[in-house]
């Protein structure tokens, strides 16, 4: 059975930074694009950013775009987010999910990050 599974989120300070990993198993992601979303308590789920199967194109929404870098490692079967520059209004639960334009099978349980000022 495919699965996702998000890892690195946790409690840190305005200004820090943290690096979530989404590791697949049960099926290789190698040929999905593959993104992070992230949902604050009484928001919706949001995109964060994107990244092709080679790795070579990537996305990221206006809010964190030159803060967050998504790559991935498909040897490892693991796609990252480094965030930097964390703020309190990126507290959220992140999720990773394999897919694209409105079509994503396959979603991690997600990671909860907190950001306090």
């Amino acid at each position: 059975q495919a699965q996702l599974v998000e890892s690195g989120g946790g409690l840190v300070q305005a200004g820090g930074s943290l690096r979530l990993s989404c590791a697949a198993s049960g099926r290789t992601f190698s040929g999905y694009p593959m993104n992070w979303f992230r949902q604050a308590p009484g928001k919706e789920r949001e995109f964060v950013a994107a990244i092709t199967w080679s790795g070579t194109i990537t996305h990221y929404a206006d809010s964190v775009n030159g803060r967050f870098t998504i790559s991935r490692d498909n040897a490892k079967n693991t796609v990252y987010l480094q965030m930097n520059n964390l703020k309190p209004e990126d507290t959220a639960v992140y999720y990773c999910a394999a897919g694209v334009a409105g079509t994503y099978p396959y979603w991690g349980q997600g990671t909860q990050v907190t950001v306090s000022s």
